[in-house]
């Protein structure tokens, strides 16, 4: 556990200033974070900052499981930790994954050189992965950072995840002594639900022979005191055979590196083809549907037109006949058409004085106008007509809506009698 700091907090100026930078950057450089949720981050880091000013927001590389590197945010410091009456600092580190707000962000314990992560314990992974109650139930946008830290401080005060590693005392002989590894770098590998990041160094070891450090093709055994320094009797052929494999080690891991590189760069290639494949799928499903409801609409109105023409014909074949007098004898207006039924005798009715009551209004406007009618005569009868016009158009409606469903039954009768 650390001490407390004796750093002065930063600058709320300037870490508003830096949040407003980053978050505000757009092209391949900005953070991963939707747009609708950047205010809500820098709402967040700005109250973090302020009620813990020993945590400071920082942009750093995070690598996931799967190989992928992203520019995030995180909350970089220390926070403090009550236990048996005197206040400790725990380092830790939390990140501000791509879907942050909406779900909880990842808190590393980040020990330093001089500590170690205690095992077991219920909520720190052997990798220091921080997994308490409130991380589990995160809720969008209720949760936040503030309370995040004040619970991790409730829970490491009652269990403190790390303790301090004894050095041992210095030895007067000459040999080298054991050097801590470093503290965990940000783009280590480890695996956990999150992304990598590594567990605390151990200690290496040191034998009398010298120190030994760890290779990367493998674990490698010290070699025994006996084989330690390779004497003059050693025969040339081992010598030559020793070095031959070395100069072999060391061209395969260098092809290995070249690999790996060229694998990375094709990664990253189909990574972007199936990005762009992705929203060309949207953009055709997107206009498959827009066609799909055209073509909908499109036989709706067919349908009506060929409703329409059915009653053009039935009407044109039963008024055929009484177009051939119309020239021979003088015709009464009023009875030249001749309604089919009910309903459309009385909507004619109501048409006609619609109409009618129109043109009266219409006289009206141009009496006032005149001065040959008194505008309180006009409002008065413009009063009487206006209720009349009324009930005409209301019975109107009405009419249409009843003929309308009769010609829907009629057509599909004859549709029905079309199908037998």
């Amino acid at each position: 556990m650390v001490p407390p700091s004796s750093t002065p907090p930063p600058n709320p100026q300037q870490t508003q200033q830096f949040l407003s930078s980053v978050l505000s950057q757009r092209g391949p450089s900005s953070l991963p974070y939707t747009e609708d949720t950047k205010w809500l981050i820098r709402q967040h880091l700005l109250a973090l900052v302020s009620n813990y000013p020993s945590l400071e927001p920082k942009t750093a590389t995070f690598t996931h499981n799967d190989g992928r590197s992203v520019n995030l945010l995180q909350a970089d410091g220390t926070i403090p930790m009550p236990f048996q009456g005197v206040t400790y600092n725990i380092p830790i580190i939390i990140w501000l994954m791509e879907s942050y707000p909406r779900y909880a962000p990842a808190v590393y314990v980040n020990p330093t050189r001089d500590m170690i992560i205690k095992r077991p314990h219920p909520h720190v992974s052997p990798s220091g992965l921080v997994s308490i109650p409130y991380l589990h139930s995160w809720i969008y946008p209720s949760s936040n950072l503030v309370d995040l830290v004040g619970n991790l401080s409730s829970a490491f005060s009652h269990d403190p995840p790390l303790y301090s590693q004894r050095r041992p005392n210095p030895s007067p002989s000459p040999s080298p002594s054991p050097s801590p590894s470093p503290s965990p770098s940000i783009n280590s590998s480890m695996s956990s639900s999150y992304g990598h990041h590594p567990p605390p160094g151990p200690r290496v070891a040191h034998s009398a022979a010298g120190v030994y450090p760890p290779s990367p093709y493998g674990r490698v055994q010290p070699p025994q005191p006996s084989q330690a320094r390779p004497t003059s009797t050693d025969d040339a052929a081992e010598v030559y055979k020793r070095n031959a494999m070395n100069k072999l080690v060391e061209m395969v891991h260098g092809d290995i590196l070249g690999m790996r590189k060229a694998r990375e760069v094709e990664v990253e290639g189909l990574f972007s083809a199936q990005a762009v494949l992705r929203r060309r799928e949207k953009e055709i499903n997107k206009g498959l549907k827009e066609m799909q409801d055209e073509k909908e609409a499109l036989e709706h109105q067919l349908q009506v037109v060929l409703m329409n023409t059915d009653v053009l014909d039935s009407w044109i074949r039963d008024n055929e006949g009484k177009t051939k007098n119309l020239g021979k004898n003088n015709v009464d207006v009023d009875q030249a058409i001749h309604c089919a039924d009910v309903l459309s005798k009385q909507m004619l009715d109501c048409t006609a004085a619609d109409l009618a009551i129109e043109d009266v209004v219409y006289s009206l406007d141009k009496a006032v106008q005149d001065g040959t009618v008194s505008f309180d005569q006009y409002l008065r009868n413009v009063r009487l007509l206006s209720r009349e016009q009324f009930f005409h158009r209301a019975t109107a409606a009405k009419v249409k809506e009843a003929q309308m469903q009769a010609q829907v039954e009629n057509m599909a009768a004859r549709m029905a009698r079309f199908i037998s």
